[in-house]
């Protein structure tokens, strides 16, 4: 019976897939981190803050969004290292002079090649320049081509074409389903009514399913058994409750407030 692979510091890839849930990056120097992306390391790997002083310059280079400087860290120095996301499909691109803007929650890290910006588009964020980057998503990424419509909801992100419009079915808004909807908030809008609107040249980049990754808070101390200050008494910091929400909209309203980031 053949027992599960298993890898050390050699064995490991060199910026590839470990398998399709496991990047390995081979550091030597720095690269930006989202934190909570990373799982686990060998050799000599330091991480600071996005804004500490002796990294200045690197940040001036290369990160330009404030709204996302919490979120993330600079992994810097010598070794292998391991990024996952929830064991979700992770897969790494290179872009070559080129620009591609991105869902902020997809985007696990990129090399200082690259210079991060926000987007026009709330809850994405583009990168532009040479390099690589690692993404993940909720199943394989489909390449399409523009001009397309697509559920914002299977969107991870566009290379080298211009943001997208909203596009309305009005007929579907004007039936039964729609009137409904006005008046109670129930039913939530879907793919079908509401989409995203690509024209021009590029790609656009699609994960298999309508179902979003769940976006988690980072830098918080998880509240689970065996983290320290991960399982104080019950209404504490760390106790383990879940964190508040903020109020919803009603009826699909809700997924649409969250969609967009707002």
């Amino acid at each position: 019976m053949t027992g599960p692979a298993v890898f050390d510091p050699q064995t490991l890839p060199a910026d590839d897939n470990v398998n399709d849930y496991t990047f390995c990056v081979d550091l030597n120097g720095q690269w930006f981190l989202q934190k909570g992306k990373m799982i686990a390391y060998y050799g000599e790997i330091a991480f600071d803050g996005v804004g500490h002083g002796r990294l200045d310059r690197l940040v001036a280079g290369s990160f330009h969004s404030p709204l996302h400087a919490a979120d993330w860290v600079v992994a810097e120095g010598r070794g292998k290292m391991l990024l996952a996301d929830r064991a979700f499909d992770v897969n790494s691109y290179d872009l070559e002079d080129g620009n591609l803007t991105v869902r902020s929650g997809n985007l696990l890290a990129f090399e200082p090649g690259l210079s991060l910006k926000q987007s026009i588009i709330p809850g994405f964020l583009t990168l532009i320049g040479t390099g690589k980057f690692v993404a993940a998503s909720n199943g394989p990424v489909v390449f399409v081509e523009p001009p397309v419509r697509v559920d914002p909801q299977a969107l991870v992100g566009w290379a080298d074409c211009p943001s997208p419009c909203h596009h309305y079915d009005h007929g579907y808004l004007r039936g039964v389903l729609g009137g409904v909807r006005a008046l109670t908030g129930l039913g939530g809008a879907s793919g079908e009514e509401h989409q995203f609107e690509f024209t021009g040249a590029g790609q656009v980049l699609l994960q298999s399913t309508e179902q979003l990754m769940d976006e988690l808070a980072t830098g918080a101390v998880p509240g689970e058994p065996g983290v320290p200050g991960g399982g104080g008494p019950s209404g504490g910091p760390g106790s383990g409750s879940p964190a508040p929400q903020l109020p919803q909209l009603p009826g699909g309203l809700g997924g649409l407030q969250r969609r967009f980031g707002l």
